[in-house]
């Protein structure tokens, strides 16, 4: 509704992998009465939301970037350069998931489907 939400603190939390994030609190001043409170918020106090400043920061660097003329080259060329070697080693090799468990043995994999593409490509120019 256009409302200002008021900074009410900052929450620190740590991530699975041990990243510490900042994330800043804002609360609506009054949600009672609003037309698109059932929409907006299902808790019984006022809607909060949590910004995470560094995050918007680095996708605002990555919304650049990807908006440049390199970037919109580069994107441009990925549904040519990867998507397709996807979609033969799926459809055309009908490898859907991979048979052996655990890391290296799934990198062990993913390299011998890599050779084999490039094998096959090699062997179609001949």
């Amino acid at each position: 509704m256009g409302w200002k939400m008021n900074f009410i603190g900052e929450k620190i939390r740590i991530t699975d992998n041990g990243f510490r994030q900042v994330n800043r609190l804002y609360q609506a001043q009054d949600c009672k009465g609003c037309p698109v409170r059932e929409a907006c918020n299902k808790s019984k106090g006022n809607r909060r939301i949590e910004i995470n400043p560094g995050l918007s920061y680095y996708k605002s660097i990555i919304r650049e970037r990807l908006t440049s003329e390199r970037g919109r080259k580069y994107r441009s060329q990925r549904p040519v350069d990867v998507e397709a070697v996807f979609g033969i080693i799926k459809g055309n090799k009908n490898y859907r998931k991979f048979l052996l468990r655990g890391l290296e043995k799934a990198e062990i994999e993913v390299r011998l489907l890599a050779l084999s593409h490039n094998l096959s490509k090699i062997a179609a120019r001949n």
